[in-house]
Parts: structure tokens; C-alpha cells; sequence
């Protein structure tokens, strides 16, 4: 079991882990953190509000992503909470919404939020592919995180581009007026980096703080 040094969350009742691009580790990183949090003593849940990519599981859609971190939360709250919107395409969340004919409002997501908070001492949640990308056309996930008043945490996939992408996805977050807590690096290519140079070239180069490194963990 990997495990983390969580001290930087102690003070937070909620998270919004957001990454640098899709497919880069969010997940992985979630449940890592849960199962920290948990290890240190405190109740924790996870959330997906908005989960592309379902499959129908005894009549319901599930998202493999959510289940993830009901997993690593141990958590026995209802699914509709962790992951209110969950939508059958593999696509972007507003082309799969729209193909349902499904509005993902506010109201929603922070009312499944209140609920899980109420059981939980911190509540990750899960944004959906990098920070830009939108919740539907009309809503950013900048307006969930300060709807929900919550700060970030950006997750950057280690690869060839990744300083590129963390310093536009770190700017972009600061430009919306949300708080950036700092980065999380996520090895998500097998030996990319093994002398640590680029990963230090990347520290020097972000403005906020390191909080932690994941090895690789497998495809």
C-alpha cells in the first residue's frame, strides 16, 4: 500500500483534486490520500460528481472511477452521492451528458456534497479530466470548486510535457480565483525520469509547494 504524508490536509474538510490532462492518475491519487487520511485516524469519502464512462451493474450505471474511492474511503454512503452524475459514454462529460439529455446543475452536486460531509472529517473530490476541461457548456469545474468553497490540489502525470502542463493548469487555477494547496506528482509512464532530473526541473519551476510523489503503478 503506498502511503502519504497527509499533514497538508489536516486542516481541510474538503478537497478538490483536480490534473494536468486526462488519464493522468486523479484516481490513483484520491485513493492513495483516502486510504492516508484513513491510516491517520480520520473519517474520510470520496466524490466523482460527474463520471463519464459507466457501466450498467444490476440495473444501475456505475462508474469505475467512483468505485475506486468508495473502495479506498470504505464508505457505505449511497452511490447517488458519491457520483450523482453518472453517464454511459466514455466521452467528454458535456458530449455525454447532451447524449443523454441530462443538465448537470449545481444544486445537485453541492447537496450530495453536504451529504457526504456529514458523515466524513474531509472529502475528496474528484474533478474530471484537466482543470479547463467543462462540466457542460455552461458550467466550468471553477464554479463547483467555489460553489462547494473548497481548495485544489492538482495531480501532474509525470511525462515528457508535464512542466508545460503544470504550469498552465497551476496558472489557470490561481486566474479562476481558487486556492491552490499545491501539486501531487503521479509516475504514469514505467521509467520515465529515473535520475529525477526533470522532476526536480519541474519543483523549481512551479510556484506552488510539492506535496508529494507516486511511483508507477501499472497500467
Amino acid at each position: 500500500m503506498q502511503t502519504l504524508d497527509v499533514n497538508f490536509l489536516s486542516p481541510e474538510t474538503g478537497v478538490f483534486v483536480t490534473g494536468t490532462d486526462t488519464g493522468i492518475g486523479k484516481t490513483h491519487a484520491s485513493a492513495a490520500l483516502l486510504r492516508a487520511l484513513r491510516l491517520a485516524g480520520r473519517r474520510v469519502q470520496g466524490m466523482k460528481p460527474v463520471a463519464s464512462g459507466c457501466e450498467r451493474v444490476n440495473g444501475a450505471w456505475r462508474n469505475e472511477d467512483a468505485l475506486m474511492l468508495i473502495d479506498a474511503a470504505a464508505s457505505t454512503a449511497d452511490y447517488a452521492w458519491v457520483n450523482p452524475y453518472a453517464l454511459p459514454t466514455p466521452t467528454a462529460p458535456q458530449l455525454a451528458a447532451a447524449e443523454e439529455g441530462v443538465v448537470i446543475a449545481l444544486p445537485v452536486i453541492t447537496a450530495a456534497y453536504r451529504n457526504l460531509a456529514a458523515q466524513a472529517d474531509t472529502v475528496l473530490v474528484e474533478g474530471v479530466g484537466g482543470w479547463l476541461a467543462p462540466l457542460s457548456d455552461a458550467l466550468d469545474q471553477s464554479d463547483l470548486v467555489q460553489a462547494l468553497d473548497l481548495p485544489v490540489l492538482l495531480v501532474v502525470g509525470l511525462r515528457l510535457g508535464c512542466i508545460n502542463h503544470a504550469r498552465l493548469s497551476e496558472h489557470s487555477i490561481r486566474a479562476n480565483g481558487c486556492r491552490l494547496l499545491g501539486w501531487l506528482g503521479n509516475a504514469v509512464e514505467p521509467g520515465f525520469d529515473a535520475d529525477g532530473r526533470y522532476f526536480e526541473a519541474l519543483q523549481r519551476s512551479m510556484a506552488s509547494p510539492c506535496l508529494g510523489r507516486l511511483p508507477f503503478h501499472g497500467a
